[in-house]
């Protein structure tokens, strides 16, 4: 005989009861499920897989030269270049201007232009364009498209710091490499060596205004100074002077001893005497003389309208000034010539190259382990994204 089931023991007032769910049920494979694989297929895998096969089968391998350099001044260091030294953390002119506009050289239009000229820049980047499309240039591409392609092929390492720059320059063989890159350095020494003529230019022109103005003054002080001399007929008038003071003292001593001798007879003679008539009238052409000669340096009185020897005097010393002063100009005038050509030589400029343009011996570029590792990662966070906001807008129903 069995024993019956005992009943349940009576519940306490203030017990609540436990309710036991049944356990989940195996999951099954529901439509979702399939769209998540079917875009892992569609959105990582398939692009992964066809990255990886371009870069195995058809991307042309790309070789890189190397070449450095950098922009050096023979400037001679001073006090005042160790002031100017500070300028730059002042806020100052930084001495690296000539690098910045090199910088900007090489990824310009211009030089992509020359060196297209130069070495057909085109045909080096166009020849397996068939076969490598995403890597090659497009033939049909404009000077604009070119110019964009250059910059993604040629890769400027530039330190603002210290003016050092690298490029790494790419192509489809390892001598086309070298030669792109020795023709990058070669353009940039014409434009460093125009930068410091230009630069020699500026600093000696204001030199040059002031030595081309002295020369002028100088020249019209001697024309003027010859020209006064052609017509007052005096090629030196100090000399004239002395002369004609020479002649005015003869004169006065000879005045004085017809006086002496004309005392002499009006104490040992008769008035009326012949003699005494004669010694006046000898007295009186010498005092004629005497106010003559004087009337030549302006100190006599007279009605004469002819300038006066003084004048002459005057004009000449004053022609000689103007000569003398346009001399010292023109010899301070050449001396700064001198001295900011001088100084304009020392400071030229010239490029520095530090690495000659290498020759590669294996091609390092495309990176193809790098390029497929980003395109699965990038791939791989794209559809988690995609699949993220799927269920995100899925659990807000």
């Amino acid at each position: 005989m069995t024993d019956a089931p005992k009943p349940p023991p009576p519940k306490k007032p203030d017990e609540k009861s436990v309710v036991i769910r049944p356990l989940a049920g195996k999951a099954k494979r529901k439509s979702r499920h399939w769209g998540l694989i079917t875009a892992f297929l569609v959105i990582v895998l398939l692009p992964v897989a066809a990255t990886t096969w371009y870069l195995l089968e058809r991307a042309e391998d790309q070789y890189a030269s190397t070449v450095a350099f950098t922009v050096r001044s023979e400037d001679v260091s001073s006090a005042a270049d160790l002031i100017g030294g500070i300028a730059p953390a002042l806020g100052g002119t930084s001495s690296n201007g000539d690098a910045d506009i090199l910088y900007e050289f090489i990824r310009s239009q211009a030089l992509v232009k020359q060196i297209d000229t130069d070495l057909d820049l085109r045909s080096y980047y166009t020849r397996n364009r068939h076969r490598d499309p995403i890597f090659h240039f497009n033939p049909d591409g404009t000077i604009e498209d070119l110019t964009r392609y250059w910059q993604r092929m040629v890769r400027i390492s530039y330190d603002v710091s210290s003016g050092l720059m690298e490029l790494r320059v790419l192509a489809f063989s390892a001598q086309e490499a070298q030669e792109i890159a020795q023709a990058i350095f070669e353009k940039s020494t014409v434009m460093i060596n125009a930068l410091s003529a230009i630069a020699r230019e500026d600093a000696t022109r204001y030199a040059r205004e002031d030595l081309d103005l002295a020369v002028e003054r100088l020249k019209e002080a001697r024309e003027a100074l010859t020209a006064f001399r052609i017509s007052s007929e005096i090629v030196d008038p100090t000399a004239d002077v002395q002369g004609q003071m020479g002649l005015l003292n003869l004169l006065q001593e000879q005045q004085v001893a017809a006086l002496i001798e004309f005392d002499l007879l009006s104490n040992s003679t008769r008035d009326g005497d012949p003699r005494l008539e004669q010694a006046r009238r000898r007295i009186d052409i010498i005092e004629d003389r005497i106010r003559q000669e004087r009337r030549k340096f302006g100190v006599g009185a007279g009605g004469n309208n002819d300038a006066s020897y003084a004048e002459t005097i005057a004009g000449f010393e004053r022609l000689t000034v103007d000569r003398e002063f346009a001399e010292q100009a023109y010899a301070a005038a050449l001396a700064a010539f001198d001295g900011a050509r001088a100084e304009a030589n020392r400071q030229s400029r010239y490029l520095a190259a530090y690495i000659q343009p290498t020759l590669a011996e294996r091609p390092e570029f495309p990176n193809r382990p790098l390029l497929i590792g980003v395109v699965s990662l990038f791939s791989f966070l794209i559809w988690a994204i995609l699949a993220l906001s799927y269920y995100a807008l899925r659990d807000r129903r």
